[in-house]
């Protein structure tokens, strides 16, 4: 069926029980085929047929289950650079922002109030207090609470709400009609400033896990905020400063030294060192001139570009990153799965054990006025210290940090599936061609004859293959352009071909050839004087092109596809990493052979077609291995889908992108490690934050119930238990956090 994908902003979700809610209402839809909410980026994504439902329906489940949502903004159009993920980005940060600094008002109040509270001892001012904070500053509490209630549901602000709106009850009583408690042999006890404090610290907490939430997300916000607003622009020969929805394609547009290039476009004039490091991750400019590729958001160096728009609006290469990343971080990794089964009977359960923490306490008591104090305290302590949020968070904001952090070094990580498998590859897949080298023919070494320097063999050299097509004349004039080396015109150029192969030409006075040894050799050259140095270069796989002028050998060039300056390296990291290195190739045997011996690989499967790489990853997958494809052109796509995780490079196509699972933006073999060394981290820090939110409540619902009291005397004040319970989210963030650092 025709699938279509929606994300739809949900307000009101505020822990995993929420998430969980709202999830189940929409997998409910006739016609939906996948889910996800975010807890975090407050949004759902879904996976729909559009014959069977509507995003209206979609609407219309998610506001049935208490919470509210509306329809996404339309796109812009493709003809405009701004991007609706960019709008909504920057929406999601300004809603954000000023949902921080409502919760540091509120929990700042509230803290002054609470102190306050335990200072002054009059009731009656307590009481207006007490209520003027319940109202003001916990009101979220009580109406989120009362609204999951009137939909058939559950979740944190329940558990606040049934706690301090109990405590609450209880010291209004006390302070109205203190004799019914008297006449029942109960202290009229007064719980105002429990109460304010509770909101104050959950407040508090808010406020911190909404802060360091927002760091979560620093890096999707960085490159938002690398769009430029403007575009200098020629319209009629004359330049306009231009808003950059009104750039069209074909525009031509101008780029200062220092500026950030607005749209994605070709050169068409100048040449400049342009950074690309928030595309790649790689620090150092890339020499940019006339027809070259820059990309919008990147910064020139200190030359004048002009340039024609290319792609623009939602195809632009920084709008795609901002989406794929936006998908990604919005993505579930299956691990969530335990803790979405946990969160669904939380509440309920929590409130259960909260009752029958009473029970328990006024049996052991004997139904005695002390007894209930103790009852209600520790049941309010019960309610006040479970925290769903910590379960909720666990996950999504690792994911979150992950992809955000790998968006920084280069990798775009298409989500938190991904992630995980990643994080338990062994076995690493790598494509030869494009991948662990160059990917074209370059000139490797250059072998002059008696009395022959080398400046002057490339000379010669370059001066007839210019006029060739052959993929390794393009290798030998590359190589002279490199050393500033000009060739002169040559004339009488001939390709040879019955006779070996080659071509010749006059360069000067001077009659040129360049060919195998079967070509030279028919012309009655002698190759012997460099039949050693020959041996050598065919040894290691290198193509042979020999020289001769006037019928006299005057050099020999080595030509092969150069590994990348990197890949030994990554590929060392690799093998310290534990994991076990292929190389898969449809090159022949030797040449393969001798890119693994210089590249460090001990396992080589040469002379493979594309359907069998894929017969070979398949193979390892069967032998209980998990695999990782790295690769980058069409023929590596099949491979790619087939491993447990793919590497696209991204210099690559955009089939073998669109087939992997982690695009690698700059091309290079160290990133790949560096992906894999993030998603073992991630895993890591996903399995502390679930054991660390799990362990918490297991342990801090029976300390707050009261089971060590018999002990030693031990029983958890309310005010103590909300303190932890806002602490247990924020310890799961930050823990996340870790991950900015180093990979």
């Amino acid at each position: 069926m025709d699938t279509s994908r929606i994300n739809i902003p949900v307000s009101g979700m505020t822990c995993a029980a929420c998430q969980a809610r709202v999830q189940r209402a929409l997998t409910t839809v006739p016609g939906v085929e996948e889910a996800t909410v975010n807890l975090l980026l407050h949004n759902a994504t879904v996976d729909f047929d559009p014959s069977e439902a509507t995003p209206e329906q979609l609407v219309a489940a998610i506001r049935a289950t208490g919470y509210d949502a509306t329809l996404p903004p339309a796109s812009s159009p493709k003809g405009s650079v701004w991007s609706a993920a960019f709008a909504e980005e920057e929406q999601r940060e300004r809603t954000s922002a000023e949902e921080e600094r409502a919760l540091a008002w509120k929990a700042g109040a509230s803290l002054i109030a609470g102190i306050v509270a335990m200072v002054v001892m009059k009731p009656f001012f307590l009481l207006v207090l007490t209520t003027a904070i319940m109202l003001w500053a916990g009101r979220q509490f009580y109406v989120r609470a009362w609204s999951a209630f009137r939909h058939g549901g559950s979740d944190m602000n329940t558990l606040i709400a049934v706690g301090t709106g109990a405590a609450y009850i209880y010291s209004l009583v006390a302070t109205l009609a203190p004799n019914v408690f008297r006449n029942r042999g109960l202290a009229p006890d007064l719980y105002y400033e429990a109460v304010v404090l509770i909101i104050a610290l959950i407040l508090v907490g808010n406020w911190l896990e909404a802060r360091a939430t927002r760091r979560t997300s620093a890096a999707l916000r960085g490159l938002v905020a690398l769009q430029p607003k403007k575009a200098r622009v020629l319209r009629d020969g004359v330049e306009v400063e231009l808003a950059i929805e009104q750039v069209h394609r074909g525009d031509t547009f101008l780029v200062r030294p220092g500026e950030r290039v607005p749209v994605d476009g070709v050169i068409s004039g100048g040449e400049s060192a342009v950074d690309e490091s928030m595309l790649t991750g790689e620090s150092r400019p890339v020499l940019k001139q006339t027809g070259d590729r820059i990309v919008g958001g990147t910064v020139n160096g200190m030359g004048a570009l002009r340039a024609t728009a290319t792609t623009l609006g939602e195809e632009s290469a920084l709008a795609r990153i901002v989406t794929l990343m936006r998908q990604a971080q919005g993505s579930r990794a299956p691990i969530q799965r335990l803790a979405d089964r946990v969160s669904a009977v939380f509440v309920p359960t929590v409130i259960g054990i909260a009752a029958l923490t009473f029970v328990v306490w006024m049996i052991a008591g004997h139904w005695s006025g002390a007894a209930a104090v103790h009852a209600f305290a520790a049941s309010i302590a019960v309610l006040i210290i479970a925290c769903p949020c910590a379960m909720g968070l666990a996950v999504p904001t690792a994911v979150m940090v992950a992809t955000g952090k790998g968006a920084e070094r280069g990798l775009l990580i298409k989500g938190g599936e991904a992630l995980e498998r990643a994080g338990a590859i062994d076995t690493v897949v790598l494509d030869k061609t494009g991948t662990v080298t160059e990917g074209r023919p370059a000139v490797t070494d250059i072998v002059t004859g008696d009395g022959v320097r080398r400046n002057d063999l490339l000379r010669l050299a370059a001066a007839v293959e210019r006029l060739s097509e052959h993929p390794l004349a393009s290798a030998i004039v590359r190589r002279a352009r490199e050393l500033g080396i000009e060739p002169a015109p040559a004339t009488e150029f001939a390709a040879v071909t019955n006779v070996g192969r080659g071509v010749e030409g006059r360069v000067g006075d001077a009659f040129v050839l360049l060919g195998n040894e079967a070509m030279l050799q028919a012309r009655d050259v002698d190759t012997e004087p460099l039949r050693a140095d020959a041996a050598r270069l065919a040894a290691d796989a290198k193509s042979l092109v020999y020289v001769a002028e006037d019928d006299r050998l005057v050099g020999l060039l080595g030509i092969a596809d150069p590994i990348r300056s990197t890949s030994t390296a990554a590929i060392r990291s690799l093998s310290q990493m534990g994991l076990d290195v292929v190389m898969l190739t449809g090159d022949n045997q030797p040449t393969a052979e001798a890119i693994a011996r210089e590249a460090d690989i001990d396992t080589v499967v040469a002379e493979v077609l594309p359907e069998g790489k894929v017969e070979e990853v398949r193979r390892l997958q069967n032998e209980g291995r998990v695999v990782a494809m790295v690769g980058d052109g069409i023929n590596d796509a099949p491979a790619l889908a087939q491993a447990d995780v793919g590497f696209a490079l991204g210099s690559g196509t955009d089939i073998a992108i669109d087939a992997s699972d982690v695009t690698v933006m700059r091309p290079d073999l160290t990133a790949v490690a560096d992906g894999i060394a993030l998603a073992r981290r991630t895993m890591r820090t996903m399995r502390q934050n679930l054991f660390w939110a799990f362990v918490y409540n297991v342990v801090g619902i029976p300390i707050a119930a009261g089971v060590l009291y018999p002990f030693f005397g031990v029983l958890l004040s309310p005010i103590i238990a909300s303190a932890a319970m806002a602490l247990s989210s924020v310890s799961v963030v930050s823990n996340s956090l870790r991950l900015r650092g180093g990979i």
